[in-house]
């Protein structure tokens, strides 16, 4: 797709053509976790899966890492696309490349150096620890699967081939799957086989996305012209925001199983794996539907079209509480539905399960507009309000909550944590919202 066609095309023609393959492309990669997850619930029980659990964080940094540079950096490319100036939009794209190929080699190096040490640190016990150690030396030595797949798929996509983002996501997801039951199961290799599948099924997934250099529709080039230090700059502080979405689950993840480590043992950590697995998918949708508007509202917002870009965050705030509404719904009334989707759960799962899911996933409504904020004031570059609105849901709020609260409610307190910061968050962000769109009207007014 031209980027003229970002700015004249109809504006529910454009996001409904990016909807289905983004999300498509979201849901996919969830089901890299999602698959391990189901697979090791099943076949090799609660104490693997809350192995698992513990080791997620390390995925969400190095995937998050990812798209870093490539929101950072893509979203870039589309203003100055939509303002014509193609070579600059182009050399984002170089450093970009290159800054992502840079820091892979460095953190795996780091990775490999301390790795019983990292699994230590993210909550690793006696019990868990040998499944663990099965787990993460696959998933760090693969690691350049989860940056380059997650780098590619957004530049790919901003490219105007969405559908090849998602075909290449969902090539690798289905193998993902296929290889975790053959490896698991037939083969008996435990949580390496788990491991080994996930990083196959990431590397087929850039080797697909990879076919879009050698097309007519490639608009993706390398330009070293004009590069200076401020580009990095510009990249690292537009991608944080999505850095951060992405390590923010990884550090409630890694909080909540050391607190529920503490109040109740590796069972709770055993809920909050079947919790948090179903939040990667919501997120995951989320996310989808975001990335659809993403270079829509950035390509308009670069030509000056504010207007669209309203009725574009508008359409996917829409789109998004509908989405979570329907998990919600799904999790209030029957919220065992979850539990037996991941384990042969006991009666001690079970009594704890259905209120921890009932309690947790009313935050999803309010998450679902949060990132609505947050993408469209990252595609916008207004840096600090999504940073701000990352900063609180993920890393501020949250942890506040997730310690303060159990003191008066025990493990109550440690569920309620998520949904109460996503809403203190939703709160901020609805008056930044108000405060920012006042002034784009008055812009707009007086054309």
């Amino acid at each position: 797709m031209e980027t003229k066609d970002f700015i004249v095309r109809p504006v529910n023609e454009l996001f409904f053509r990016y909807l289905i393959p983004s999300i498509m492309g979201t849901m996919v990669t969830s089901i890299y976790v999602l698959a391990d997850t189901i697979i090791i619930g099943k076949g090799l029980g609660s104490v693997a899966m809350a192995a698992l659990n513990i080791a997620l964080p390390i995925y969400n940094v190095f995937f998050g890492l990812g798209l870093l540079f490539g929101v950072g950096g893509s979203v870039l490319m589309s203003i100055y696309r939509g303002r014509g100036e193609t070579k600059k939009a182009d050399a984002y794209f170089t450093v970009s490349f290159f800054l992502n190929i840079l820091i892979w080699l460095l953190l795996l190096v780091l990775s490999v150096i301390f790795m019983e040490d990292i699994a230590w640190i993210l909550g690793g016990t006696e019990e868990t620890m040998p499944y663990i150690m099965d787990y993460i030396p696959y998933i760090i030595w693969g690691m350049g699967a989860y940056f380059l797949s997650a780098f590619l798929q957004t530049f790919v996509r901003n490219d105007g081939a969405p559908k090849l983002a998602m075909n290449g996501v969902i090539a690798g997801g289905i193998t993902n799957i296929v290889l975790d039951y053959v490896f698991v199961f037939p083969m008996n290799m435990g949580m390496a086989g788990a491991a080994m599948a996930t990083v196959i099924g990431s590397y087929l997934t850039v080797a697909i996305l990879c076919i879009h250099f050698l097309t007519k529709k490639n608009q993706l080039k390398f330009n070293f012209h004009g590069i200076h230090i401020g580009y990095i700059k510009d990249i690292v502080v537009n991608g944080t925001a999505s850095f951060l979405i992405e390590v923010s689950s990884g550090i409630t993840i890694f909080v909540f199983n050391l607190q529920l480590l503490k109040y109740v043992g590796n069972i709770g950590v055993t809920v909050f794996g079947i919790i948090c697995n179903t939040a990667i998918v919501v997120m995951c949708l989320c996310k989808g539907v975001n990335q659809a508007s993403q270079p829509i509202i950035s390509v308009n917002y670069g030509a000056g079209q504010f207007e669209r870009t309203f009725f574009v965050r508008k359409l996917t705030m829409i789109t998004s509480i509908i989405v979570c509404g329907v998990i919600v719904f799904i999790g209030v009334f029957a919220p065992d539905f979850f539990t037996y989707i991941f384990l042969n759960p006991d009666k001690e799962i079970l009594s704890m399960s259905g209120d921890a899911v009932r309690i947790y996933f009313s935050g999803f409504l309010f998450m679902a507009a949060n990132m609505v904020y947050i993408c469209y004031f990252q595609s916008v570059v207004k840096n600090a309000y999504s940073l701000l609105l990352c900063l609180l849901r993920g890393c501020i709020l949250v942890l506040v909550f997730v310690y303060v609260l159990p003191l008066f409610m025990g493990v109550t307190g440690v569920w309620l944590a998520y949904p109460i910061a996503e809403l203190c968050t939703m709160a901020v962000g609805m008056f930044v919202i108000k405060r920012t769109d006042k002034k784009n009207k008055k812009i707009v007014d007086k054309k």
